[in-house]
């Protein structure tokens, strides 16, 4: 596999899956850009070079057909401010009308179809489908990495077409090297910071992890199922009850495999579920009943920061509390800090899974670090060693 920029798509048609899944509000502007300029580099690159750039996405979760609210063409304004240039749009993503756009583009132009899940072949992996979309190119860009842990019609099936004419774009190629330098790298130590609320959705990202880090760090509302498990009181903290084995079984084969398993020794707790309640902080063993803990606290920030600050390479993937509220957003906005002096030390950081990122961009940091994904779902995937079908698709050559 080598990079676009490796090759010259002067006069050639290409089909590029992007990811422009983004909020629109009532008027049906576009809320949160940040996809739309993650694709620009790699679409300005085909057009800089004189290809026909011809793009493909979904937008939310259309039900039997077309529906106004989640037509693509709410996007062009946006799109076309980012790239500084015209964007041409037709109401379909296959048949006569895209072939008639397609025919007119000019070397350079950009055109985007219609909403590719307005038809139930995308979602379905439709092989008949995914050929009507190839006829409309010579080759085939995948950088929708938000989507490339689904085998739909336009992240993986589409690749058959293109044997040889495939690639990755700059976003796409940006996430895979960095999910493959925390999880194959041979500088060290390497720490994972595991955070949310339910151990249960990140069982096996944190095996996974076991097998490639030096240390683990957890937090968030999933660390009072490991301190039950271990005879500890939370009070009335979140816990999954029928996790509390599994929970001691991986701290087991952490400790197996000589990796540092590392949990807060002190929260913040509440007496109820809100940003006025009454507070103080315990050891996170000894949680009085009728009390929740919602944050990590000062002894748990020192000891997480410093194994961050000595690392190599780090991992983010979820937040330490419910940062949401500004009296419980402590302890995650202080991982955020120690990611950014680690960074700024020379280490790898990586933030990934839509709460770390939602967290990080709240806080206005995510320019602290080396890397942001733009993938929840396809990040967090990744982590568990699930090979995605938007990548395999793209290496099968």
């Amino acid at each position: 596999m080598y990079p676009i920029d490796q090759v010259n798509f002067e006069g050639k048609r290409v089909l590029i899956r992007v990811d422009f899944n983004v909020p629109l509000n009532e008027m049906m502007e576009v809320t949160d850009d940040t996809r739309i300029r993650a694709a620009a580099k790699t679409i300005l690159k085909v057009s800089g070079d004189g290809g026909k750039v011809i793009l493909m996405s979904h937008l939310g979760r259309p039900k039997g057909g077309p529906e106004n609210k989640f037509s693509l063409q709410h996007v062009i304004k946006t799109l076309s401010e980012t790239l500084s240039k015209p964007v041409a749009f037709v109401e379909d993503c296959i048949g006569e009308k895209v072939a008639i756009a397609v025919d007119k583009m000019n070397n350079g132009d950009v055109l985007l179809l219609e909403n590719l899940r307005f038809y139930a072949e995308e979602e379905k992996g439709d092989e008949f489908f995914a050929g009507q979309l190839a006829e409309n190119g010579d080759c085939y860009l995948n950088d929708a990495f938000g989507t490339a842990h689904r085998a739909h019609a336009s992240t993986a099936i589409i690749a058959n077409f293109f044997p040889t004419d495939k690639y990755f774009g700059y976003l796409m190629e940006d996430e895979v090297r960095s999910i493959d330098k925390v999880l194959h790298s041979t500088e060290k130590p390497v720490v994972a910071i595991v955070g949310g609320s339910k151990v249960s959705s990140k069982i096996g990202i944190i095996e996974n992890l076991i097998q490639k880090v030096d240390a683990i760090i957890i937090g968030g509302g999933m660390a009072f199922t490991f301190i039950k498990a271990q005879g500890g009181r939370v009070g009335s903290s979140l816990v999954e009850e029928d996790r509390l084995e599994q929970a001691l079984s991986l701290m087991t084969m952490a400790k197996d495999r000589g990796v540092k398993f590392l949990l807060p020794t002190d929260a913040l707790v509440a007496d109820r579920f809100a940003n006025d309640a009454n507070t103080k902080v315990c050891p996170i063993d000894a949680i009085e009943d009728g009390w929740m803990g919602l944050d990590i606290a000062s002894s748990s920030i020192a000891e997480f920061s410093k194994e961050i600050e000595a690392a190599r390479i780090v991992l983010w993937n979820g937040p330490m509390g419910v940062f949401e509220m500004e009296t419980f957003a402590k302890g995650t906005k202080a991982i955020a800090e120690a990611l950014g002096r680690a960074t700024q030390k020379g280490a790898f950081t990586l933030v990934g899974g839509g709460d770390s990122v939602a967290a990080i961009n709240q806080m206005g940091m995510a320019d602290q670090v080396s890397y942001v994904s733009t993938g929840g779902g396809a990040m967090l995937e990744s982590l568990e060693g699930i090979e995605l079908p938007g990548i395999a698709a793209i290496r099968a050559k």
